[in-house]
């Protein structure tokens, strides 16, 4: 019996304390498999390298990078791995991402699955429209959803890419930077990553449409799915938060980076290339990582937006990374409720539970609290003994490095390659937890939510603001 199965045939009754951690063990002990693994191979199989091998260090930093589908790296992925290595490192990329996939979408069903009014199923969660069949069919599903959008990624910049590259070179760069779009990786073979491309609208347009149906989230895409076949009446309210925001996002986003980069990174384009890397702008940092400009000459307002957009993320149930697109969307609801003097908050006709509220400001509170934690490890490694003015500047791309491991980004400013040992591990562990941190704590909660609590202590209130 999995541990979803166990859940549902569960609720309400108490379990040994082991049992809680079950499922956040298994998440943090098969990534950890997997990243050592991958760590190993790098330093083992032959032939994985065009020239020097890379020490433990590095060979870690760039597994963690791929197995947590983040994207930075310390050297250029083109020119140091042979064919074998890419194709290591790409299933790194993959296993990374099945692995995401999977366990968000187990997670969402088990905490669904927990409510006791099965009248309320019109409001139900994600787990609504998940196949039916157990984790077995839901896994099954999601290999199959994954590879086939993939593989018509990959079909259609095998067109794009023939004339460049020939039929040879043309199918593995398609094959590559295809799954590393749709999982939200940001590996790319070229040096200057997609700045080549900058006037390829097609390749821009594909990649950024693979980037974004991968960040949406496997819920909301069975949803539609299910909707467009007429299984459904209306979408679930996660689905039309998780669309709405993210519409907002791209919109909104797309015409700031264009008014802000007009005359910076994008000055020389054409009106129509400009708008297509506007937009690419807008999509990456949620949580991609590929690039068509160079974020060390990007305007002060653009730096800013992108540390926004990075920290938001993707999609619950997806391959991206951040604190998500509901939960910005939920405080923001939040909020509204409470300058109103409203005590319920809803959307779209329905109340949103208390405890999911309290989730998002979980998440979001934790994840700005972890980012200043290793920001402030990272200034002692990485700053000790240069001039204040050089710290400035210094410490902005430290931040835009932390951020960009946190959210799984992949987008850099150059200092990756740049950190001591110690601040690649540090790295290391901040795109480690910031891959499958929120996972294991919405795995416990999955648990621990079935649990009968016994006793509450007497309130008693605190002054705010």
């Amino acid at each position: 019996m999995s541990w979803v199965d166990e859940l549902r045939s569960g609720a309400g009754v108490r379990r040994a304390p082991d049992v809680s951690l079950s499922a956040p063990r298994l998440l943090l002990g098969s990534f950890a498999a997997l990243i050592t693994v991958g760590t190993l191979g790098l330093l083992l199989l032959p032939r994985v390298y065009e020239g020097e091998p890379l020490g433990v260090v590095d060979a870690l930093f760039t597994i963690t990078s791929a197995v947590c589908v983040t994207g930075l790296t310390v050297v250029d992925t083109g020119t140091t791995f042979s064919a074998l290595g890419e194709a290591w490192v790409l299933l790194m990329i993959q296993l990374g991402g099945l692995g995401i996939l999977t366990f968000a979408a187990l997670a969402a069903a088990a905490l669904a699955g927990r409510s006791s009014l099965a009248i309320e199923e019109a409001a139900a969660g994600p787990a609504s429209v998940l196949p039916a069949g157990g984790p077995t069919a839901l896994v099954r599903v999601i290999v199959v959803g994954t590879l086939t959008v993939e593989a018509a990624g990959a079909l259609l910049l095998f067109a794009l890419f023939l004339p460049r590259f020939g039929p040879e070179g043309a199918a593995w760069m398609a094959v590559f930077h295809a799954v590393s779009a749709f999982c939200n990786a940001g590996f790319a073979l070229l040096g200057d990553n997609l700045v080549s491309f900058r006037e390829s609208p097609g390749v821009l347009l594909v990649v950024g449409g693979l980037i974004a149906i991968g960040g949406i989230g496997f819920p909301v895409i069975e949803d539609l799915r299910h909707r467009l076949r007429g299984r459904r009446r209306r979408l679930t309210t996660h689905t039309r938060l998780t669309l709405q925001t993210t519409g907002v996002l791209v919109v909104l986003a797309t015409l700031l980076f264009l008014a802000f980069e007009r005359q910076e990174t994008l000055e020389g384009l054409g009106f129509g290339h400009q708008l297509v890397n506007a937009l690419f702008m807008a999509v990456t940092p949620r949580t991609a990582g590929f690039n068509t400009v160079d974020y060390n000459g990007i305007a002060n307002p653009s730096l800013l937006l992108t540390i926004g957009l990075m920290w938001i993320g993707g999609s619950p149930g997806s391959t991206a990374g951040g604190v998500k697109t509901t939960t910005v969307a939920l405080l923001g609801l939040l909020l509204l409720a409470r300058l109103r003097g409203e005590r319920a908050v809803s959307s779209g006709g329905r109340t949103i539970p208390d405890e999911t509220l309290q989730r998002a400001v979980g998440l979001a509170v934790g994840s700005v609290l972890l980012l200043a934690s290793f920001v402030f490890a990272l200034i002692l490694t990485e700053l000790p003994g240069q001039v204040v003015a050089d710290d400035r500047a210094h410490f902005i791309r430290l931040v835009f490095e932390a951020q960009s491991a946190l959210g799984t980004v992949g987008l850099s400013m150059g200092v990756t390659p740049e950190l001591s040992s110690g601040g690649k591990l540090l790295v290391v562990a901040l795109m480690f937890l910031g891959r499958v941190g929120p996972l294991a704590v919405l795995g416990a909660m999955a648990i621990r939510g079935q649990r009968r609590v016994a006793m509450r202590y007497a309130h008693e209130d605190v002054l705010v603001g």
